[in-house]
């Protein structure tokens, strides 16, 4: 691979600093970009290309990190003397965020390199105009819409297919804050998705203009917005709580019905 090629990705990997999180955005859109995304991953086991190749690991604050360098002449500076694996951003990605591991660039280098977390690579698998820009601060919604909350529950009461419904107010290092609502649901099916789908557009009619809504499936184990939803949310809506409150009370609340004569 030419110096070109690879030059994109340490370009970046130079501009990023705390806090500047529009720098570390680029570096991630350089890593997803075939091009100029290739990385040099270092093997502890192993050929590239055989079955038992093994790649490098590190911990950082409890973290675990693939280290790998950003050309053959990061490699030569970083004195690896054993077997090492190009790969495009993309694939290390896909391979190392389903095992909670982040991928950590030129550990050698003065001041000791930058690591990009799993949940980054998990935006770059996926596409990264998809996720929201990390680190997310996420809470409970402050903001208050209670027209849009109610006609959303009465309509996923009506929506067999939906089991709950959560909330939080996400925002993202880069880009808007939003309302994201988790959809947790008994049925992945297509008609099931599609009647989902169709109570979301139903409901988001009364939302006040210029508010983002979002929507996530509250069974995707490794999306933040979610993990934080379940640790901290309660639902909104719940079809099998509502199922279980007792009956309303009648005239009289409750007490036996008067008797006549004594």
């Amino acid at each position: 691979m030419s110096a070109s090629l690879s030059g994109s990705v340490e370009h970046m990997l130079r501009q990023v600093t705390p806090g500047r999180y529009d720098a570390y955005e680029a570096l991630l859109r350089a890593l997803a970009t075939p091009s100029s995304g290739q990385v040099w991953m270092l093997l502890w086991h192993g050929q590239a290309g055989s079955p038992d190749a093994q790649y490098g690991n590190m911990e950082v604050d409890g973290h675990g990190y693939a280290p790998c360098v950003t050309s053959a002449q990061e490699l030569s500076a970083s004195g690896w003397n054993r077997s090492y694996e190009v790969v495009d951003g993309v694939d290390v990605a896909r391979t190392l965020y389903p095992d909670r591991y982040g991928l950590w660039l030129n550990p050698h280098a003065p001041g000791g390199g930058v690591g990009i977390p799993w949940l980054d690579l998990r935006r770059i698998a996926a596409g990264l105009d998809r996720q929201p820009a990390g680190p997310l601060r996420l809470s409970d919604p402050a903001i208050e819409v209670p027209q849009f909350y109610a006609l959303l529950s009465q309509n996923a009461h009506r929506t067999p297919a939906v089991r709950s419904l959560r909330r939080a107010w996400v925002q993202p290092a880069l880009g808007a804050p939003y309302l994201a609502i988790g959809l947790d649901v008994y049925d992945a099916s297509p008609p099931a998705v599609d009647s989902v789908r169709a109570m979301m557009q139903q409901s988001i009619g009364v939302v006040p203009d210029g508010l983002p809504v979002s929507t996530v499936a509250m069974t995707d184990e490794f999306d933040p917005v979610v993990m934080w939803m379940r640790a901290a949310a309660r639902p909104f809506y719940d079809r099998e709580a509502h199922a279980a409150l007792p009956p309303a009370p009648v005239a009289g609340y409750g007490y036996p019905p008067a008797q006549s004569g004594y």
